[in-house]
């Protein structure tokens, strides 16, 4: 069994303005024609960071609701030309992400943030372009000249206070969001609703 590094999940981010500019898909296109070999791996086709990732153009700094789709149906054209490795589902207990990160690994320092309890942000900052965004928080401006994310909807029956993701040594991540049972079994049952 491959070795992994637990990942601390944070929930706590106060900071403003994050995310507020978005990648725009002429500005894509650019980003990957200077030909970086890294932003090429991170943002690739197939990357759980690229844009194109589910069939078109989708900023990945706007969250996208994830787990009200089936991988299999978004990632059909990405799976069979072999150029996917990302893979969500869910089951009784638990919605779970799992995706390479070609390019990203343990020393860029891939982050975890649960924002208001209802969107889960995977970032971090490209090394080769940590020292040039020191001075400024890189996610309120150009965020993708200095890093990358992918934000995701959190579903309802999500217990976001437990969340835990893991990162092996393959540079492979895995978060595991277990599903609240008493939130299920409430709106199974009606109990919770106002009934006369």
């Amino acid at each position: 069994m491959t070795s992994c590094l637990k990942l601390e999940v944070q929930t706590e981010d106060q900071t403003p303005h994050k995310w507020c500019i978005s990648l725009a898909e002429d500005e894509f296109k650019r980003l990957l024609s200077h030909g970086n070999p890294v932003v090429h791996k991170v943002f690739g086709e197939g990357s759980l960071f690229s844009p194109l990732l589910f069939g078109k153009f989708f900023d990945p700094s706007d969250a996208f609701p994830l787990w009200d789709f089936e991988s299999d149906s978004l990632l059909s054209n990405l799976r069979s030309s072999g150029k996917s490795s990302v893979d969500w589902f869910q089951t009784d207990q638990a919605y779970v992400l799992k995706a390479e990160l070609p390019g990203v690994g343990k020393t860029n320092n891939v982050q975890i943030h649960v924002e208001k309890g209802k969107i889960v942000e995977i970032f971090g900052q490209l090394k080769l372009l940590q020292r040039e965004s020191q001075k400024k928080d890189w996610r309120s401006c150009n965020w993708w000249e200095y890093g990358y994310v992918r934000r995701l909807e959190l579903p309802e029956d999500a217990d976001w206070r437990r969340i835990e993701a893991y990162l092996s040594i393959d540079a492979v991540l895995e978060i595991r969001i277990p599903r609240n049972l008493l939130h299920s079994d409430t709106s199974a049952s009606g109990v919770g609703k106002n009934s006369e």
